[in-house]
């Protein structure tokens, strides 16, 4: 065995209780499903809930028990069943993926000897143990896009809380954001996913962007009026698979004003953000209002440039992470917020909701910075580098605040509609 790292000055303690809290997360979001709707494929676009158990449990052997602390993994035959680059989601339910109890016992016995590692080794520079609980968050809104998908109903999440009433927008009143040079993508210090950086400079003109998302009244207003119909709104390849699966409205409504939330169909309600729409119908949408969407320079630089004082900042509201104040983000709403419902959130340009409630699709193409380079692992970003996937930014209300930033980047296909998206104009100045 090789040696181990060496003892570290930097403090654990806030990554062993990252690692808790996280934790503490998966197991509450699947404490009241039963085992066999754990392991039940809900959709062929998503894995059994019961896969990303296992899958969290085998990276964390990966990465904290072979690559940090240089032990034998716990599990090392089910490296290949776990592998999310070489197992895509439409086969994973015929994989010989971990049953339920299997798989919380393998979440068990790894933290535990993470824990016991990480207590001997202390946490190196803290990158790997970062990455290993950004992880764990990002499965668990990808088990909550299951859960939307899967349809419980009278499913009851523990812990739900209610948010603040909104303002009322509608979405298509506009600020304008002065152009300039700006400095995108994440900057040296801390941690950022490899397509964050690196940061470099970029010439942006100025231009309109909505001063918030586009909520379901004004969507709904696009639907009646016809938006689904109006061929000159949608391209080629929209068009084709709007009318090859009957696409009318967004995904989680319903014909008769109703909306599926996880746990039941509630009312549609007209002041919250539209949500599980594609890049086509986003597209279609801003088309049919003389707009466009934004691109990820746009929206990144209304997000987080400060025009009085010729600054960026760390979020929209200022340098503070993010709290209750500020976003609907971190899950527990199960839901998205009205419109204008977290003023304090408010952006230097004038924009409300950048970070949470919503995903927001951008016109860009997901590529490669300048000078890119694969960290830590080639299969995270780069394989999907191209003109096939959008950037999404923002976050959604499942996005845990520790991985919502400005300057984070999802991405998928354009025809995407499990995600918690929607979307904000844009138009030239």
């Amino acid at each position: 065995m090789r040696d181990a790292p060496a003892l570290t000055t930097i403090d654990p303690e806030p990554l062993v209780d990252g690692l808790s809290q996280a934790r503490e997360r998966t197991l509450t979001l699947v404490a009241e499903i039963s085992d066999a709707e754990l392991e039940r494929v809900h959709s062929p676009l998503m894995s059994p809930l019961v896969w990303d158990l296992g899958h969290i449990a085998a990276f964390e052997d990966l990465w904290l028990l072979h690559r940090f602390a240089r032990e034998p993994m716990e599990r090392p035959d089910l490296a290949e069943v776990y592998d999310a680059f070489e197992t895509p989601r439409a086969r994973r339910g015929g994989l010989p993926f971990l049953r339920a109890g299997q798989a919380r016992a393998y979440l068990e016995r790894v933290r535990e000897r993470a824990l016991s590692a990480t207590s001997r080794l202390g946490v190196g520079d803290g990158m790997v143990h970062e990455l290993v609980v950004r992880h764990e968050h990002q499965h668990c809104e990808t088990m909550l896009q299951t859960l939307n998908l899967a349809r419980l109903e009278g499913h009851r999440p523990q812990g739900r809380v209610q948010t603040p009433p909104g303002s009322g927008s509608g979405g298509l009143e506009t600020v304008v954001v002065a152009g300039g040079e700006l400095d995108l993508g994440a900057g040296e210090d801390g941690f950022a996913y490899d397509n964050e950086r690196p940061r470099h400079r970029v010439e942006v003109d100025p231009f309109h962007i909505g001063r918030t998302p586009i909520d379901n009244a004004t969507f709904l207003a696009f639907v009646q009026g016809g938006g689904y119909q109006r061929r000159e709104l949608w391209s080629e390849e929209a068009w084709r698979w709007k009318e090859q699966y009957d696409i009318t409205h967004p995904l989680n409504w319903t014909d008769d004003g109703r909306e599926w939330r996880i746990g039941g169909y509630e009312p549609i309600d007209p002041d919250k953000p539209v949500v599980h729409v594609s890049w086509f119908e986003a597209d279609a949408f801003v088309r049919a209002h003389g707009a466009r969407l934004p691109t990820e320079a746009e929206w990144e630089r209304a997000a987080t440039w400060d025009e009085e004082t010729g600054e960026r900042l760390r979020f929209p509201w200022g340098d503070q992470p993010a709290g209750p104040p500020h976003a609907n983000l971190d899950q527990l709403a199960f839901g998205t917020a009205q419109v204008g419902a977290y003023p304090a959130g408010a952006s230097p340009s004038g924009c409300l909701g950048m970070l949470g409630d919503v995903w927001e699709w951008t016109s860009s193409h997901f590529v490669g910075y300048p000078g890119f380079v694969a960290h830590p692992y080639r299969e995270y970003s780069e394989v999907f580098f191209g003109s096939d996937y959008r950037v999404l930014r923002g976050g959604s209300w499942a996005t845990a605040r520790r991985v919502a930033t400005p300057t984070f980047r999802n991405w998928d296909l354009p025809q995407r509609r499990q995600i918690f998206a929607g979307l904000r104009i844009a138009r030239d100045a």
